[in-house]
């Protein structure tokens, strides 16, 4: 999956996010960081920005990533 596609998807939910990808699409790392993260614990970070992509882990057209959320 294209990672400006992945952080499309994601600006349409948290609309200041900043996404950094580190790997390729067999080994994508993606980091997020937004203000929309304060006052969330880690997992609610982790499900806020996964919710985002549901529907393209669901369909397969992304199948691994490995999440980083920061609070910005």
């Amino acid at each position: 999956m294209d990672k400006s596609l992945i952080q499309e998807i994601i600006l349409q939910k948290i609309p200041d996010a900043q996404c950094s990808f580190v790997g390729d699409t067999c080994n994508l790392k993606l980091v997020v960081s937004s203000s929309a993260f304060k006052g969330l614990s880690l997992i609610e970070q982790h499900k806020l920005v996964l919710n985002s992509l549901k529907e393209k882990f669901e369909s397969g057209s992304l199948h691994a990533l490995s999440l980083e959320t920061k609070s910005g």
